[in-house]
């Protein structure tokens, strides 16, 4: 089988809109969650979210198109484009071998709230409104925008659609059906109506602190904080990148992919579903039990996820679970829904290739049910052998890449 590795990243990011910016506040703690500010919060329950800031689309896409792209397809685009410059992958790979795996847990749901509000004001429709708003867009968009012919997959399972687009993505180019896949994911649901939506279902925080609002593992935590962004990384296999001279980031070795099958919400408070999700990712990446591990947990600092997702690693690493490097990033980006797995895969390759694990940050009260290594507060410095990113959707969908650090040999 075929050996599969990241050429290219690119991520916007409530932390930063380039790569650089976004591992350094990861390293640095940054926290990108404040009080909500694209509308008038004193409408909502949920007071705070983890905005873009300062993005401008037109820096990666015309501006005409940008007009007819939701937010979360003008993430997408933005990051795919720098992704694609990153690898310096075009015109490098044949069209009909190049394929593009990049999903969206919710889709264009500004523009389906724009245009339903025209709809009963006896406004008229947007003949973009379909192609603006429907899920597979952002997919669509950057195949059509690099010419992308090859296999083209945008995943919807929630919260764990991009982990799920970069490990069918892996397993494309593993087993022969592609050289390259752009793949990763998007979203864009800070609106009043998806904010009163998640809080009707009672999976956000309600706490107005900003330092208080993500705080995976920590006995305090009350909900999710909303996230927004893209994260996109270009997938090649190894001897079609060494042969084009590429930078390799890192590689990527397994895949995990179960269900629950257990509640539309709530996951399995036991983490039975996860636990397989991460066993079978660390078969197929060959982990042997004495490599340094970091994983990037998911970590949502909802009560049953961050105590069933310990459950879960204990079940599969044993008492190795105590020695693992664990953090939660959503601590400073929120939970980006459809794009939060692939921003925490590029932040995995990122730790694997420097040697630094990312903290949970605003971390101060420890849970008896939340007992493992979650590198509180700072950075630190391991020499990592292997990454696992893992999350875990409604509906129960689980998914887990493992990643090694990159050799040659």
């Amino acid at each position: 089988m075929k050996r599969v590795v990241i050429t290219g990243i690119g991520a916007i990011t409530p932390v930063g809109n380039d790569i650089d910016t976004f591992w350094n506040s990861l390293k640095d703690g940054v926290c990108g969650i404040d009080i909500i500010s694209k509308f008038d919060p004193s409408t909502t329950k949920a007071k705070v979210a983890a905005e873009v800031k300062g993005f401008d689309p037109t820096e990666y896409i015309d501006k005409r198109e940008c007009r007819r792209m939701d937010l979360f397809c003008q993430y997408a685009m933005a990051a795919a484009a720098q992704a694609v410059t990153d690898s310096g992958i075009e015109g490098k790979v044949a069209p009909e071998r190049f394929g593009c795996y990049v999903g969206s847990g919710v889709g264009g749901i500004h523009t389906f709230y724009e245009q339903s509000v025209n709809l009963y004001t006896d406004k008229n429709i947007s003949p973009f409104f379909i192609p603006m708003m429907i899920g597979n867009i952002a997919a669509g968009n950057v195949a059509i925008r690099f010419k992308a012919q090859g296999p083209c997959l945008p995943v919807v399972t929630a919260c764990s659609t991009s982990t799920h687009a970069v490990g069918e993505a892996f397993h494309a180019i593993r087993y022969g059906m592609a050289d390259a896949v752009i793949a990763g994911g998007a979203e864009a649901t800070i609106t009043p109506l998806a904010i009163k939506g998640f809080t009707s279902c009672k999976a956000l925080t309600l706490t107005d602190d900003p330092k208080r609002a993500s705080i995976p593992f920590d006995k305090e935590r009350s909900g999710f904080v909303m996230g927004e962004g893209a994260g996109i990384l270009i997938l090649e296999e190894y001897e079609h990148a060494v042969a084009r001279g590429a930078k390799i980031y890192a590689e990527i070795c397994g895949y995990g992919n179960t269900c629950d099958a257990h509640h539309i919400t709530a996951p399995d408070p036991e983490g039975k579903g996860a636990a397989r999700c991460v066993s079978i990712a660390l078969e197929e990446a060959g982990y042997k039990g004495d490599e340094e591990l970091y994983i990037n947990a998911h970590g949502t600092s909802t009560s049953l996820n961050d105590s069933g997702e310990t459950k879960a690693f204990k079940q599969v690493l044993g008492e190795k679970a105590y020695k693992a490097h664990i953090s939660s990033t959503k601590s400073m980006t929120g939970h980006m829904l459809g794009a939060t797995g692939a921003v925490e895969a590029i932040a995995a390759a990122l730790a694997l290739r420097d040697g630094i694990v990312p903290p949970t940050v605003n971390y101060k009260e420890p849970d008896p049910e939340c007992d493992l290594d979650y590198t509180p507060n700072k950075a630190v410095e391991a020499k990592l052998d292997m990454a696992l990113s893992t999350t875990f959707g409604f509906g129960g969908h689980n998914a887990c890449i493992a990643l090694r650090k990159y050799s040659d040999q």
